[in-house]
């Protein structure tokens, strides 16, 4: 029989769903080193938590994730809770022996992150390893762009372009959720999806930022609070407002290290986009172009190709030779959102079991918060270039 990893996860909202789904799922998929299971469920609020749990999946149920991370049956800790308890959770995991996988981005600031994989490195002498949840690199064909990049099919990289569009936040009625406060968020679009598009293109790559010249928007300053903070009145009245303190969109130009120029947006104000995450990217030798809401398709253009031949062709990444796609379903059967998050935990649980650190580690999600900080330092500075 498989060795057994018990899971204790923290927090149980729209990631956490995702997430448990991945658990539940997993095994039915892959040929797994170890066999997860889903031991506890941790949240604030007892009832609501054994009601997530039941419809979940997790054994049990702790309202004080201190005691889900000292629990004997648990030896890795996935957090789905809002970036500002991002850090606390993880390191006192990492120092209790746990491996953790946590959601990004990694944290809310600079610091908190460092703090993270200071203890990552520390634990990793131990044997305990961490990932940063940035699913989108197990879109197969992502996975795929990445590799044609690596086998050199693009020539020198010159040109990234990457954006990360959304309209949820659109109406002025919408409430005034963590995600639009600092203090929990760490930031607003820059961080919610524009942490992915960093992300995603530095993988695709294989090269890493090195400075940005950015700009910020607020477009919608002040939002009913949400019930569960105020609500309606006694007498009924309207409820209350408050102040957005994030970021509704960010737009910033980069460089990297090889010497690529890119453009990065990320907006949850593109009226119409609902989870177009884009990323088109241009070599020498050819270029490649995917966007999530066809995520099955990656668009590559081979230069070596004559005039008359050449051109963006699509490519359907479903064969079974392509990453991920072959433990699912047969050619031409598509894979959606939820399937990434279960290549990730595969992943996570093969580098667990082979003794190897994971990617992307939490230095990686490191330097993707460096990003981050430095996009916001220059649009501060009226978008003065600022180096990472």
């Amino acid at each position: 029989m498989k060795q057994p990893i018990g899971v204790g996860m923290v927090g149980y909202a729209f990631m956490g769903r995702v997430h448990s789904q991945a658990w539940r799922s997993v095994g039915a998929f892959f040929d797994l080193p170890l066999s997860p299971s889903m031991a506890v469920l941790s949240g604030r609020s007892a009832d609501r938590t054994a009601g997530a749990a039941e419809s979940l999946g997790w054994a049990a149920v702790e309202t004080d994730w201190k005691e889900l991370v000292k629990r004997d049956d648990v030896q890795l800790v996935d957090i789905c809770t809002p970036g500002d308890s991002h850090a606390e959770i993880a390191i006192a995991a990492l120092e209790a022996g746990k491996h953790v996988l946590c959601e990004k981005p990694l944290a809310n600031t600079v610091e908190e992150a460092e703090a993270m994989a200071a203890a990552a490195r520390a634990a990793a002498a131990r044997g305990v390893r961490s990932m940063v949840a940035f699913n989108y690199r197990r879109v197969p064909a992502i996975a795929l762009a990445r590799q044609l990049v690596a086998e050199g099919r693009l020539g020198q990289i010159r040109h990234v372009r990457a954006q990360y569009l959304q309209d949820w936040i659109v109406d002025p009625e919408f409430p005034l959720v963590w995600r639009l406060q600092k203090d929990k968020a760490g930031s607003g679009a820059l961080g919610d999806i524009g942490a992915h598009i960093v992300d995603t293109a530095q993988f695709i790559l294989g090269d890493l930022l090195t400075g940005v010249s950015a700009i910020t928007e607020t477009f919608i300053t002040e939002r009913p609070l949400a019930d569960d903070s105020a609500g309606l009145s006694a007498a009924g009245s309207a409820a209350a407002t408050g102040q957005v303190t994030v970021d509704d969109a960010a737009l910033f130009t980069g460089r990297f290290a090889g010497g690529a120029l890119a453009s990065f947006e990320a907006t949850r104000f593109a009226t119409g986009r609902k989870n177009a995450l884009r990323i088109e990217v241009n070599g020498s030798l050819g270029s490649i172009a995917f966007d999530f809401e066809a995520m099955n398709e990656l668009w590559f253009h081979d230069h070596a190709l004559t005039a008359e031949e050449s051109g963006f062709r699509r490519v359907l990444v479903t064969e079974g030779g392509h990453p991920y796609a072959g433990a699912y379903w047969p050619p031409g059967h598509g894979l959606g959102y939820e399937n990434t998050f279960t290549n990730e935990i595969k992943d996570f649980l093969e580098a667990i079991a082979g003794g190897y650190d994971p990617a992307p580690s939490f230095e990686d999600g490191l330097q993707v918060q460096r990003v981050l900080a430095a996009v916001e330092r220059s649009a501060a500075e009226e978008s003065r270039w600022t180096a990472i």
